[in-house]
């Protein structure tokens, strides 16, 4: 399956070029290690206006399949990627915001500080991960075999299950 993504960055200082983004790029590479075509990667600040701009353009286009954003989870006062996030999708999908926090936490207390989201704009899946890279590789990691079926379900394609597949 031909999976079309997008990276986006949330970072003040990214934006300004004050910090180098080292999960954008992490993420963008784990992406097309799973077979993933990144058409698009940025950065922006940490503006909710801008971010769900953004979400909503790429969502609306029909162009891209899977939205991931890096960045602006945490509880500091700037970090809104979830609530632009929530603003522009039309149906959460907790359950993969929900595995993130609990597999991380078995890493790092940390992870359930996350206020990351995810859902669908029409057939595009949009999933927040945290800013930090071990987080964004961490997080990978259980992604890489949920993407794929997630994005077909999303699209409509394959949902004859097998009985040893469950869903709710």
């Amino acid at each position: 399956m031909n999976i079309r993504a997008a990276v986006i960055t949330v970072s003040d200082k990214g934006s300004r070029g004050e910090r180098e983004d080292l999960s954008g790029p992490l993420l963008a590479s784990r992406l097309k290690g799973m077979g993933a075509e990144v058409v698009e990667q940025f950065i922006l600040p940490d503006e909710p206006d801008q971010v769900a701009a953004a979400l909503a353009e790429m969502a609306d286009s029909g162009e891209i399949d899977l939205i991931i954003t890096t960045g602006g989870t945490g509880a500091a006062p700037r970090d809104r990627t979830p609530e632009a996030t929530l603003e522009v999708i039309d149906r959460r999908m907790p359950g993969l915001a929900e595995i993130l926090r609990f597999e991380g936490y078995k890493k790092t207390p940390f992870a359930v500080l996350s206020r990351g989201v995810a859902g669908l704009r029409k057939q595009c899946l949009i999933v927040n991960l945290p800013g930090n890279p071990n987080a964004v590789r961490d997080d990978m990691d259980i992604l890489d075999s949920l993407l794929p079926h997630a994005i077909q379900m999303a699209k409509g394609e394959h949902l004859e299950h097998g009985s040893e597949e469950h869903e709710s």
